[in-house]
């Protein structure tokens, strides 16, 4: 504890671990695009003032202690200091201490993953800890703050792993937060005007509050007093007599009566209007991505924009934005804070959780009512009559934005790359919408591996016989592109679909039919092909040929498979293992287990009854029938059964209970081939 020059206590604190670690790279950082801090400690102002803002719509009296809402930048060459100053909502001394060094928040620690895996620093302020990157320019940081529910307070730090609080008994801020910033040496041009104006052009001319920089100039002033004039004269003035031509005269008369002035003058820098008040015709694309990185805090520039505006009996604007790239926190739900609401231009939350389904939070933009109450609680809002109707159009809009994009195929790729598990999430969660939604899924099948297509083109390229629309979810192409249970639909030119996400099947349950026409997983049994009735007389006979081994094999491997059936899929392979035609798929069943994290009794629910499906035309499952034929219970008979079964089960997608057991078999059967 130390004591300052006024006689006020100095208390001292170590910066949370975290923390200190995170500035200690900022400080070490050689990142050449430093000039986000300024957007980052503007961002911060402007979020102070939207809190005071929306305390004072309840609370007026808020108000009292300064109603000049607005953010100043303060550049002083002398001191060589940048100061940011806002009338916001301030902080205590507890706020101090805690926002700002010792209760780290879970931004910082996701904030270092995220550059561990290659993230930019500029995407700091996504994570809530821009204010560090004011130590990318400034060796040491001053914050003198003010709240209406305390005295006035200054933090200070170095960066050297600990800070300072005191009591403030400089100039009263009335109410806001001053943040100076004492400049490093190689980063002095951020005093220049031009520089900061140029900054704060760039990324934050939409701010919703004036941002006034004082700039220095020097200019001439005219000395009218004679009193002024003889103060201006130097003592070593030549006379009259000694001067050359009239034009010398003429100029030293001119000095005489002027002298050089440093005056000051502020200079508001985002006189803009809200963008989405504007008519659309008017504003450019840049001016959209400009806004787009203000509101986004985004350093790359957006992949789609909806501005649109509804009249009627119910009111608002809005403009929303499609990400080029998904969060890194795209389904953390504390993180929402992506479309924020107005009313009549008034800030009222930038969280507000059920403004859209969960499936589009990725959706940035603004939303400004001319409808809703301005001091209405954050519960009594979600639940008004005209929230809800709010909330339907904007779904309404954002489909129609994705149906748009998806007439560009590049763009739309694009997107689907990196919101394809929203899209099929809001098919699980919006049911209202699933024909849209439908419409959006693109997935690879086994007639076009060399682009994703639509549903659409998959029913459109279906043949005349086909009634079905076949899929196959696994682990990945390669697995599923070499399964044996697509081997016939593929000899007979029938077309697959390639499911590779785990929200696939989920998807699938959901939607049931897609333009009239049932989903059919070739993972289940009873798979129906086109046949001709010529065709199902022959399986008939087959099956009853092989009648006495399937009652063998279901013999030896119960209770491990429910039945056992002579198959008209397979066609090189001997045999395959599906699933109940309304159990889990091999693939669900691998989802499933998972998740399940070694709980037994989930472990019970997920495991599926399985059949077993054999080739008829394959000389394995021949040499097979005749030796059931001949003795049922023959051991080798049964020792064969198991390892067909265990290698079925590899090639169908399962995973083996107990695969060094398999191994074993497999070494055996090795070594007797080479006579050991």
């Amino acid at each position: 504890m130390a004591t300052s020059l006024e006689g006020d206590e100095v208390e001292v604190f170590a910066f949370q671990a975290e923390i200190a670690q995170l500035m200690s790279l900022i400080i070490n950082t050689f990142y050449s695009n430093k000039e986000i801090f300024l957007r980052e400690l503007i961002s911060n102002a402007s979020d102070a003032l939207d809190r005071i803002r929306y305390e004072s719509l309840t609370d007026p009296s808020k108000l009292d202690s300064g109603r000049d809402l607005k953010i100043t930048l303060i550049p002083n060459k002398h001191d060589r200091t940048l100061t940011i100053v806002d009338t916001g909502i301030g902080m205590t001394k507890a706020d101090l201490v805690n926002n700002l060094g010792t209760i780290a928040k879970s931004g910082t620690k996701a904030f270092m993953e995220a550059l561990q895996d290659g993230a930019d620093i500029s995407m700091i302020g996504q994570f809530g800890v821009g204010f560090y990157s004011a130590y990318l320019v400034a060796e040491k940081v001053t914050v003198i703050s003010k709240h209406n529910d305390d005295e006035q307070y200054a933090w200070e730090s170095s960066a050297g792993g600990s800070f300072t609080v005191r009591l403030d008994h400089g100039e009263p801020l009335g109410r806001g937060t001053k943040v100076i910033l004492f400049l490093k040496e190689d980063h002095l041009e951020y005093l220049e005007y031009r520089l900061l104006k140029v900054v704060v052009n760039k990324h934050s001319q939409f701010i919703g509050y004036p941002i006034t920089l004082f700039v220095e100039y020097e200019c001439q002033k005219e000395v009218c007093d004679e009193d002024e004039v003889k103060e201006v004269k130097s003592e070593a003035e030549p006379k009259a007599e000694d001067m050359g031509s009239e034009e010398e005269k003429r100029k030293h008369d001119q000095e005489k009566r002027t002298t050089k002035e440093k005056v000051i003058v502020p200079e508001e820098l985002n006189k803009a209007k809200p963008i989405w008040t504007r008519n659309t015709d008017d504003i450019t694309n840049e001016e959209y991505g400009a806004f787009y990185k203000s509101l986004a805090n985004d350093w790359e520039d957006h992949l789609a924009v909806k501005h649109f505006a509804v009249e009627g009996q119910l009111e608002f604007r809005a403009l929303l934005y499609i990400p080029r790239r998904a969060p890194l926190d795209l389904f953390d739900n504390r993180q929402r804070k992506n479309i924020k609401l107005y009313v009549r231009r008034v800030f009222i939350m930038d969280n507000c959780e059920d403004l859209v389904p969960e499936y589009l939070s990725f959706i940035q933009g603004v939303v400004d009512s001319e409808d809703l109450p301005l001091n209405i609680s954050r519960e009594r809002l979600q639940q008004t009559r005209i929230f809800k109707a709010i909330r339907k159009h904007l779904v309404k809009k954002c489909l129609e934005l994705f149906a748009e994009l998806a007439e560009d195929k590049e763009k739309y790729m694009v997107f689907y790359e990196q919101f394809s598990r929203n899209v099929k999430f809001g098919i699980h969660d919006d049911t209202q919408n699933h024909k849209k939604l439908s419409e959006l899924l693109r997935y690879y099948t086994s007639a076009s591996m060399g682009e994703m297509v639509s549903l659409k083109d998959y029913c459109a390229r279906m043949k005349e016989n086909q009634t079905l629309i076949y899929y196959l979810a696994g682990a990945s192409l390669e697995q599923i592109v070499n399964s044996v249970l697509v081997e016939r639909l593929l000899k007979s030119g029938l077309e697959v679909i390639y499911m590779t996400e785990p929200m696939d099947e989920y998807c699938i349950q959901q939607l049931k039919t897609f333009e009239g026409k049932a989903y059919s997983s070739v993972a289940r049994v009873g798979l129906e092909l086109p046949e001709t009735e010529e065709e199902k007389a022959t399986l008939e006979k087959k099956k009853a040929k092989l009648e006495k081994l399937c009652r063998a094999i279901k013999k030896r491997l119960e209770p491990r498979i429910e039945e056992v059936v002579v198959s008209n899929r397979l066609v090189t392979s001997p045999c395959c293992i599906v699933t109940a035609s309304h159990g889990w798929t091999a693939n669900m069943e691998r989802i499933l287990k998972v998740q399940a994290l070694e709980s037994s009794g989930i472990m019970d629910y997920v495991s599926t009854r399985k059949y077993m499906e054999i080739n008829p035309d394959d000389d394995i499952i021949e040499i097979l029938r005749q030796k059931a034929e001949a003795d049922e219970n023959d051991k080798g008979l049964g020792d064969l059964v198991i390892l067909l079964y265990d290698t079925a089960l590899l090639s169908s997608g399962f995973t083996l209970e107990n695969p060094q057991i398999h191994v074993n078999r497999i070494y055996k059967i090795i070594r007797y081939g080479l006579g050991k």
